[in-house]
């Protein structure tokens, strides 16, 4: 572990699969939930389903401020599946019912793991300012408020709102500023290498990686000293 814990004077957190999902790629999640569902298409369809949504959901408002959690994943999930049918790989009669099941799954996965991380992020807010850097739709406030931890954080910084995504460092730029403190007194904690890990050391940051299932083979055979597999490891490291 490569961290120098006495200069850290404050932290910036990822949401998206850092909090709600422990470390894993939200496709793993997504695609654990169509298999219980019985969503009977195979990974790479899936995968182009998943893929279609995301670039959908970047070019096109369909995610509004007021949404919650349940609601983008309603969305996201009649998103993926509509293509799926409109590609044959899918019946059209059974998108509604089985896009509902496969949001509701994912969101009771989502509560569950941000209940986990939620004591960690209040125990951490007593000794350290809290900001929020996440690649999200518009609606970040009201995802965190359903899941009761608006609370934790100082500022949030939301790609939507600031017009600035990961993996640009700017985006870390702004959090460091949020906190008012110097990079290298900043810790970064992200599941992404990529997005999160690569662009918070290129402007200072201290970071640590919680890694879990990646998007690609590749992303599960990166390597990095500030490795970590829970949250819960984050409270413990500083104490």
């Amino acid at each position: 572990m490569n961290l120098d814990i006495e200069k850290i004077k404050g932290i910036i957190f990822d949401y998206g699969g850092t909090l709600d999902t422990g470390g894993d790629h939200w496709s793993v999640v997504i695609w654990e939930a169509y298999q219980k569902a019985g969503v009977a298409v195979n990974q790479p369809e899936f995968r182009e389903a998943y893929v279609f949504a995301e670039r959908e959901l970047a070019k096109t408002r369909h995610i509004l401020p007021e949404h919650d959690f349940s609601d983008l994943l309603n969305i996201k999930m009649r998103l993926e599946l509509q293509w799926l049918s409109e590609n044959g790989h899918f019946p059209p009669a059974q998108v509604e019912e089985k896009a509902k099941e496969v949001a509701g799954y994912c969101y009771e996965a989502a509560k569950s793991k941000v209940a986990e991380a939620r004591p960690v992020l209040e125990s951490l807010m007593k000794k350290y300012p809290l900001v929020l850097v996440s690649n999200f739709y518009g609606n970040i406030e009201n995802v965190l408020k359903d899941f009761g931890i608006d609370h934790c954080f100082k500022k949030i910084i939301e790609s939507a709102v600031v017009g600035v995504r990961k993996p640009d460092p700017k985006i870390f730029e702004l959090g460091v500023k949020a906190l008012g403190i110097d990079p290298e007194e900043t810790l970064v904690v992200g599941d992404s290498y990529g997005k999160d890990i690569v662009p918070a050391e290129k402007i200072g940051c201290q970071v640590l990686w919680i890694k879990g299932q990646g998007w690609t083979s590749a992303d599960d055979a990166q390597t990095h000293d500030n490795i970590i597999s829970d949250i819960k490891q984050v409270g413990e490291i500083l104490g």
